[in-house]
C-alpha cells in the first residue's frame, strides 16, 4: 500500500492498484463523524461508439444507455439495493454524466458492510428483459419531466448551438425514443466492456483504518473473477472549432425569458498541467467578472437585465469544453449583446498584477474551504484522476499561476467563432 503526505494541506493518501486493474484510494480524516465512499466507472453518456470487450467491430449504442445501465444497476433479481443501505444506516445514490458513471453512500456507523455492498453490488449486475422493459417507462417520464424544464432545456440547448458532432450534446438520460431502442443484451455489452475494474476507482474518505479498509477491499475483489483487462477503443467524430450556429431559441410556456450566452472551450490540450491552468483560469475569470462581487454583473444589474437567476460555469474535459453564462432576463437580446460585448471588453483589456492577486486569493481561499468536504474532495479527486493530475497538488498549481499566463490565456479564450446564444421565450 502506497503511502503520500501532502504537508501542505495535512492530509495523508493511501492508494494501491489491484491485480484486477482497479485504483484504490483512502482517504482517513478520523475527525470527521461520516465516511463518504465513490465507486466511479470512466464511462459517461459521450460514449456511444466502441469497441466491445472480446470483439473487433465497433458499435454506436442507443442514446441515454450509460444513464440507463446506472439505473438498472441498483435493481436485482429479488430486491433494490437502496433498501440494503438504508437498513445499514447508509444514504446512496448515483449519477451519470458525460464522461463518468459513479456510485456513492455516505454513513456514520457500518461502514465495512456498506462497502461492501457498494462493491458488490455494482460488481454483480442483473438486467432481465423484462425489468429492462419496466425501466423504458420509469425514466421515460423522467426525461418528459426535464424536458419541462426551462433550465435543463437552456443548459442542453446552449451545449447543442455550441456543438455540431460530439455526442455531449445529446441529453444525458438520451430521447423517449432512443431508451426504446435498449435491450437487455446492450446493457451487457456496455457494462462488460467499461465496467471491468481496470476502467474503475474506488475512493473512500472519513473516519476509518486504513490497513483494515484496504485489507476489507483486497479481500472483497480476490473472491471476485474478472477477464483480463485490455484497452477500450472509443470513437469520437470530428468536431469543427467554430460553434454549431450562432443563435438558437426555443419556445416554451415561461413568463420570463432565458438567456444564456455559450463559449466553446478549445479540446486536445497538449498537457495535464495545459488542462489545469486553462480550467483553473476560466474558473476565475467569469468568478471574478460575472458573480456578484464583480464588476460585470453590477452592470448587468443595473442595467435591469438580469435577476437573481444570473449564474455560470464551465466544463471543461479532455477532449471537449464549455462555459455558459446567464440567466432569466426580461430583455434577452440586449443581454445576449452585453455579455458577448464584455467578453470581448475584457478579452482587448490587461488584467492588472493586483486584479489577479485578488482572484488568486479568493480561489485559494474557496479551494481551502471546499477541501473540507467529503464529498467534493472524493468527486474532484475521481475526476482528476481519469485526466491524469492529483487533487492534492491543484493547491500550488494555482499559487504559481502568473498574470501574464492569465492575459495570454485570456487573448486565445474569446473567439468570435467560438460564442453562441441560447434563448428560451414565452410561446
Amino acid at each position: 500500500m502506497n503511502k503520500t503526505s501532502y504537508d501542505q494541506l495535512k492530509e495523508t493518501l493511501y492508494s494501491e492498484k489491484l491485480e484486477n486493474g482497479l485504483q484504490i484510494f483512502l482517504l482517513p480524516k478520523p475527525e470527521m463523524a461520516k465516511t463518504f465512499a465513490i465507486f466511479s466507472t470512466n464511462y459517461g453518456s459521450i460514449d456511444q461508439t466502441f469497441v466491445p470487450i472480446g470483439e473487433t467491430e465497433e458499435v454506436t449504442v442507443p442514446d441515454g444507455i450509460a444513464h440507463f445501465l446506472e439505473h438498472k444497476l441498483f435493481e436485482k433479481k429479488d430486491r433494490d439495493v437502496f433498501q440494503d443501505f438504508t437498513k445499514q444506516g447508509a444514504s446512496a445514490n448515483a449519477f451519470t454524466s458525460f464522461t463518468k458513471t459513479a456510485y456513492l453512500f455516505s454513513a456514520t456507523t457500518n461502514i465495512k458492510e456498506n462497502v461492501k455492498t457498494l462493491l458488490d453490488f455494482v460488481q454483480e449486475p442483473y438486467f432481465s428483459e423484462q425489468s429492462v422493459e419496466k425501466e423504458k417507462g420509469i425514466i421515460g417520464q423522467e426525461i418528459k419531466m426535464y424536458d419541462d424544464q426551462p433550465d435543463w432545456r437552456s443548459f442542453f440547448g446552449t451545449i447543442q448551438s455550441l456543438f455540431e458532432k460530439h455526442p455531449v450534446r445529446t441529453d444525458i438520460a438520451g430521447t423517449v425514443d432512443s431508451i426504446q431502442n435498449i435491450t437487455k443484451d446492450t446493457l451487457y455489452t456496455c457494462y462488460n466492456t467499461f465496467y471491468h475494474p481496470s476502467n474503475m476507482t474506488f475512493f473512500v474518505a472519513g473516519n476509518f483504518n486504513p490497513e483494515e479498509m484496504m485489507k476489507l477491499i483486497e479481500e472483497n475483489q480476490a473472491n471476485k473473477s474478472f477477464v483480463e483487462p485490455t484497452e477500450i477503443k472509443r470513437s469520437f467524430p470530428n468536431e469543427p472549432a467554430r460553434v454549431a450556429e450562432k443563435k438558437r431559441v426555443i419556445k416554451m410556456p415561461v413568463s420570463t425569458a432565458k438567456c444564456m450566452v455559450g463559449i466553446k472551450e478549445k479540446g486536445e490540450l497538449n498537457s495535464e498541467q495545459e488542462f489545469l491552468h486553462n480550467e483553473l483560469l476560466t474558473e476565475m475569470l467569469l468568478d471574478y467578472y460575472f458573480s456578484k462581487s464583480g464588476s460585470f454583473y453590477q452592470e448587468l444589474y443595473e442595467q435591469d437585465l438580469i435577476d437573481h437567476s444570473f449564474q455560470f460555469e464551465t466544463n471543461l474535459e479532455r477532449d471537449f469544453g464549455f462555459s455558459i453564462i446567464g440567466g432569466n432576463s426580461t430583455k434577452p437580446d440586449q443581454l445576449a449583446d452585453t455579455i458577448q460585448e464584455m467578453l470581448h471588453r475584457l478579452k482587448n483589456s490587461s488584467i492588472k498584477e493586483e486584479d489577479f492577486q485578488r482572484m488568486k486569493r479568493k480561489k485559494i481561499g474557496m479551494f481551502l474551504r471546499a477541501m473540507n468536504s467529503l464529498e467534493f474532495v472524493a468527486n474532484q479527486f475521481t475526476h482528476y484522476h481519469l485526466l491524469g493530475i492529483d487533487l492534492f497538488n491543484v493547491l500550488p498549481e494555482i499559487e504559481q499561476l502568473t498574470v501574464k499566463e492569465a492575459n495570454q490565456f485570456v487573448e486565445q479564450w474569446i473567439d468570435e467563432d467560438r460564442i453562441s446564444v441560447c434563448q428560451i421565450v414565452p410561446s
